[in-house]
């Protein structure tokens, strides 16, 4: 059976996951600015609890943003220090489809509208639509983007949406951060504000057994928003 150790630390929320003999396990708390003084600690305790080893892992995934540019940056640097040290592949995982997925594992939802807050007025923003797939006999959702993954005000956001599109199911900070989605009667109405490594193993899996897998030396961090920007807001992360 495949194993797979999944790490986040793009948003507030600081988690891993680990999928083995089957079974899926998970970590998760707020972390705010300690992602780095837990990340570590957390795959100890997730490998120890299961009693295996970093060298027993088939591929290790991690949340690739968007999120905050520190939290991304954490996330994507254990995850490559990790790979290097061990030989693994690696998988990116964007942390809007994994709040898609969490929902579709929790309600069987496949529309989702996925706004996370980005500061400054912006969210990180898509719009998904999944579809079965089958992959060496096994049933996976894929997730399409309707909507293509960006960073953007709450007004271009609402520009982009359809009539129908506004029906669909909304995860992510970004939905109650903001009075232009409010107004709209567009808050999060599912409770699920951020992403969690246990539903990026779902995700990677079958990217696993398709070997849609890259290098340690090939892992890029998705911003959706420059360094300059950040630099500008030393308060933020």
């Amino acid at each position: 059976m495949t194993t797979l150790l999944a790490l986040d630390t793009s948003t507030e929320s600081c988690s891993v996951a680990l999928l083995y003999k089957g079974e899926i396990t998970a970590l998760q708390e707020l972390a705010q600015r300690n992602h780095t003084k837990r990340i570590l600690p957390m795959i100890d305790e997730i490998l120890q609890q299961s009693a295996i080893g970093l060298n027993q892992v088939d591929a290790l995934v991690f949340g690739r943003g968007p999120g905050s540019f520190t939290g991304v940056r954490v996330g994507v640097g254990i995850a490559q220090g990790l790979a290097f040290g061990a030989d693994l592949p690696t998988i990116p995982i964007s942390n809007l489809t994994a709040m898609a997925q969490q929902l579709y594992s929790r309600d069987n939802v496949t529309d989702v509208i996925c706004a996370i807050d980005a500061r400054m007025n912006e969210v990180y923003f898509s719009a998904l639509q999944g579809e079965k797939i089958q992959i060496e006999n096994q049933s996976f959702l894929q997730w399409n983007e309707i909507i293509n993954e960006q960073v953007c005000s709450p007004e271009k956001l609402l520009n982009q949406l359809n009539d129908k599109q506004k029906k669909w199911d909304r995860v992510g900070t970004g939905w109650n951060a903001y009075s232009q989605f409010i107004v709209e009667g567009l808050t999060n109405n599912t409770g699920i504000e951020l992403p969690s490594a246990q539903f990026m193993l779902s995700l990677a899996l079958p990217k696993f057994l398709q070997k849609e897998w890259i290098s340690a030396v090939e892992i890029e961090p998705i911003y959706l928003r420059n360094e300059v920007t950040w630099k500008k807001l030393p308060n933020r992360t």
